[in-house]
């Protein structure tokens, strides 16, 4: 295993969980925008209609992936000028 992939992982870690906070900010606030109150319902709640669920879910995985893609990015380019190795 190289030196870059091993300096990336503990980096990978942490922007991993950053990454996690960062898109449940954002999707909290995409749901108010979209003239919602209050959190996004949950699957098995009673009261959620079925389109309001599943456009939440869609909303939060394209949220969550493009957070976590960014960031992962990110990480490797910062790797990549500190090490002068890609580390995928």
């Amino acid at each position: 295993m190289n030196a870059s992939k091993i300096a990336y992982r503990p980096v990978g870690l942490a922007l991993g969980a950053a990454s996690g906070l960062v898109a449940g900010i954002a999707f909290r606030q995409a749901w108010k925008a979209m003239g919602h109150e209050g959190a996004a319902p949950a699957p098995t709640e009673e009261s959620g209609t079925w389109r309001e669920i599943l456009v939440s879910a869609a909303l939060q995985g394209a949220i969550f992936a493009v957070v976590k893609a960014a960031v992962d990015r990110a990480g490797a380019t910062g790797i990549r000028r500190l090490t002068g190795t890609w580390p995928g």
